[in-house]
C-alpha cells in the first residue's frame, strides 16, 4: 500500500509587496503554504536578508561584529557601500540611532540628511528603522519620508500611536510602511485595519511581529508568527496575510553571551563563533516561523543562513 503525506488545503495567500525601486527592487510574500511546507503549496520568492548598518558609531558591539566593518562605521555611506559591494547585501537597513531622545537625539532634519545620502548612494531597497519613540519617530519618519520621496523606502516602526501621521506621510511620498505590534496577533491585525482605513495601500504594508533571540523570549515570538500565518493562509484573514520582517541583528548582539570573552567562559567556546551562531540560528528560526525579510548583522551569520535557505529550498 502507497504511503501518502497528509497535506494541508489552504484557502489563502501571503500578499506580494515589491521593496524598493528598480532593477534590484525584490518582492517578498506570495506563500500559498506554511514556510518551507513545498510539498503543500510554494514560497513564490524566498526570504530576504536585509544587512544592517547604523547612522552613528556603534559604541557597545561584541568585537566580532564590529571586525568585518573596520574603517566605515563612522560613516553609513561607506558602510551601506561596503555591505553591498563586500557582502552581496540585497537591501540595507539603516538603524536611526542617533535620534534616540535618551541617546545623541539628533534632529530630524539631519537625520533625513543622513539617509537622503544613503538612499541616494546605494540602487538595492533601503529601510529605515526608527527607535521606537512614538513622539520622535513620528518627526523624524515624516521628515525622511518628505526628503526622499522619490525613493521607495520601508518606513518604521509604524504604532497605533504614531501611525495617522506617519502613514500619511508615507502615502503622500509613496513610501512603503511597517506595522510593528508588540507580540500580539490581535493588535498586529487592528493596527493593519487601522492602516487601511488611514488609505495606505495592502501593496504598501509589511508587518513587524516584535521579535527577540534564542533563549530570550524567541518561542513566544515563535508562535505569535505561526498564528499569523495559520490565519493568513488557513482563515482567510485578509488582515494577516502581510510580509512579515524580522528585525533580529539588535536583539542576538545586544545579549550577554555574545560579548563574554572566550577566556571568561571557554565551556561556552569561541566567542566569535558564538555570536555568529547566535545571530543565525535565531534568524533561520524566525524564518520557518513565517518571516520573508529578516534584517541581519554579520556577514557569516548571513552566509549560514543563505546556504540553510538553499537546503530547504533544493528541488
Amino acid at each position: 500500500m502507497t504511503f501518502e503525506v497528509p497535506k494541508t488545503l489552504y484557502s489563502g495567500k501571503i500578499r506580494e509587496v515589491t521593496l524598493g525601486k528598480g532593477d534590484k527592487a525584490v518582492t517578498v510574500g506570495g506563500e500559498t503554504c506554511y514556510p518551507f511546507y513545498l510539498f503543500e503549496g510554494e514560497m513564490s520568492h524566498l526570504p530576504k536578508i536585509a544587512m544592517e548598518v547604523w547612522d552613528c558609531p556603534p559604541e557597545d558591539w561584541a568585537e566580532a561584529a564590529l571586525e568585518p566593518f573596520a574603517g566605515v562605521t563612522d560613516d553609513p555611506v561607506a558602510w551601506a557601500k561596503k555591505c553591498i559591494d563586500d557582502y552581496g547585501a540585497e537591501m540595507i537597513c539603516l538603524q536611526l540611532i542617533s535620534t534616540d531622545p535618551n541617546g545623541l537625539d539628533r534632529g530630524a532634519d539631519e537625520a533625513a540628511e543622513v539617509v537622503k545620502k544613503v538612499a541616494d548612494a546605494i540602487d538595492v531597497p533601503l529601510i529605515v528603522w526608527g527607535t521606537a519613540n512614538h513622539d520622535k519617530d513620528t518627526e523624524v519618519l515624516r521628515k525622511v519620508c518628505e526628503v526622499c520621496q522619490d525613493k521607495k523606502l520601508i518606513i518604521g516602526p509604524l504604532a497605533e500611536g504614531n501611525h495617522k501621521r506617519i502613514g500619511a506621510a508615507a502615502i503622500g511620498y509613496q513610501h512603503t510602511v511597517i506595522s510593528s505590534t508588540p507580540i500580539d496577533i490581535n493588535l498586529a491585525k487592528q493596527l493593519n485595519i487601522l492602516l487601511g482605513n488611514l488609505g495606505v495601500p495592502d501593496n504598501l504594508i509589511v508587518m513587524d511581529p516584535t521579535v527577540s533571540s534564542i533563549g530570550y523570549g524567541i518561542e513566544y515570538c515563535y508562535s505569535v508568527m505561526e498564528r499569523d500565518r495559520m490565519a493568513g493562509l488557513t482563515q482567510q484573514d485578509d488582515k494577516l496575510q502581510f510580509p512579515l520582517i524580522c528585525n533580529i541583528s539588535k536583539e542576538a548582539w545586544k545579549i550577554k553571551e555574545v560579548h563574554i570573552p572566550t577566556e571568561e567562559a571557554p565551556k561556552l567556546g569561541d566567542a566569535k563563533k558564538r555570536g555568529i551562531l547566535w545571530e543565525a540560528m535565531s534568524a533561520m528560526v524566525l524564518l520557518m516561523a513565517g518571516g520573508d525579510v529578516v534584517i541581519m548583522r554579520h556577514p557569516e551569520s548571513i552566509k549560514l543562513v543563505r546556504e540553510m535557505v538553499a537546503e530547504l529550498t533544493a528541488k
